[in-house]
């Protein structure tokens, strides 16, 4: 038995679908519970509460996969917070006897401790380090695949805007992931590794966003402009859209290329393939973190 935080969510959603898949069974950590989603009758369902129920929904469980955080302040958790509830599921496992934790972080923790989000990832992985846990960590890059966020918004703008403002200049990298891959690597990480979940191409933001826009035939101009105005025009769109599009740490980790690696590739498949067969669908419709997340 596995349990996997935030199975109707997105990285728990993908990595419980692999598991499934190769007949593994699988409880899902949850906040909410999610009566009408095409998973729910094939998982376990136990609450996710950061108190002392976690070690008993964690009963007979050998794998922990963990996908918790948060992508800004919310619900009155803020990222110390974050850090607490992560240490405090990761001492409920151990108090529960599970066997091991892949945790999910991201690409260069450990690069940009000045930024809150990176900051309590790097944390969590040097907790781990010494936590005599056997563990395996994770870090995506920019993920992409269905139900994502970032890329379908991206498209969104672009379907509706004559104009995608990027910050800068455009040209810090990017090296976008699938979610299938990053799943699939989760599976197959073995105890005591650190992998970086990395796709085979490499990108400016500027090409990224220009790649996406061809993709769904759009016709917007990319245009760089100063990263103070284009902090504004995202504020200003949150504003009317009752939500955070990107946050400040997000836009400061995209101008220093943190969502790359100076590895090789562990994923396989390219963003520009996967926007030749789904490209269409992308963008229809605003997917709102708030509304996915802070129900």
């Amino acid at each position: 038995m596995n349990a996997v935080t935030g199975v109707f969510s997105y990285t728990g959603r993908a990595i419980a679908e692999e598991l499934l898949a190769r007949g593994e069974q699988v409880r899902t950590l949850s906040r909410v519970d999610a009566p009408g989603d095409p998973l729910r009758d094939k998982v376990e369902v136990a609450s996710l509460r950061f108190d002392k129920s976690l070690a008993d929904s964690l009963g007979g469980i050998q794998t922990l996969y963990n996908t918790y955080w948060i992508r800004f302040p919310g619900g009155g958790v803020g990222f110390e917070g974050a850090v607490s509830n992560t240490i405090a599921l990761f001492e409920a496992a151990r108090q529960a006897g599970v066997e091991r934790v892949v945790h999910v972080s991201v690409a260069n923790a450990d690069r940009a401790d000045d930024l809150p989000y990176f900051r309590g990832k790097h944390r969590i992985e040097q907790w781990l380090a010494s936590s005599g846990l056997q563990h395996a960590i994770v870090r995506p890059t920019l993920v992409f695949g269905a139900n994502d966020i970032l890329i379908n918004n991206i498209a969104w703008i672009l379907r509706r805007s004559p104009i995608f403002v990027v910050p800068g200049r455009g040209d810090y990298r990017v090296q976008p992931v699938s979610i299938g891959d990053t799943a699939r690597l989760c599976l197959e990480a073995t105890d005591g590794s650190t992998i970086d979940a990395a796709g085979p191409e490499t990108l400016t933001f500027r090409e990224l966003v220009e790649v996406v826009r061809d993709a769904i035939d759009s016709r917007c101009a990319v245009v760089p402009g100063p990263r103070s105005a284009a902090l504004v025009l995202i504020q200003v769109a949150g504003l009317l859209l009752r939500d955070v599009v990107v946050t400040r740490d997000e836009l400061k980790g995209l101008s220093r290329s943190l969502l790359t690696t100076n590895g090789a590739p562990t994923g396989t498949d390219t963003l520009r393939g996967w926007l030749e067969e789904w490209g269409h669908l992308l963008g229809r419709s605003y997917v709102s973190e708030r509304a996915r997340n802070f129900k």
